[in-house]
């Protein structure tokens, strides 16, 4: 669980990212090559403690496996309801 307010929002920027490429119609090992680099990014610029990267790239390998996350969201139709 992530509870850093700055690291939630990298945590954001990185899955709003991962579901874009998603719809443009890449492949997850894409998406995954950008989490990569993303990750390796925020190492890169100390932006973050290790530990907070650490739990940031857990969240994300998390989310990437979840095929929901990826998913269309469906308009609910609603039901006309007559009543006598």
């Amino acid at each position: 669980m992530l509870i850093d307010s700055g690291t939630i929002r990298y945590y954001q920027k990185l899955t709003d990212g991962m579901v874009d490429l998603w719809h443009r119609g890449h492949r997850f090992e894409e998406i995954r090559l950008y989490m990569d680099g993303f990750i390796s990014c925020l190492r890169q610029t100390n932006s973050l403690e290790a530990y907070q990267i650490h739990r940031l790239e857990d969240e994300a390998f998390r989310f990437l496996r979840d095929p929901s996350n990826f998913e269309l969201a469906m308009p609910q139709m609603e039901m006309e309801v007559d009543y006598y």
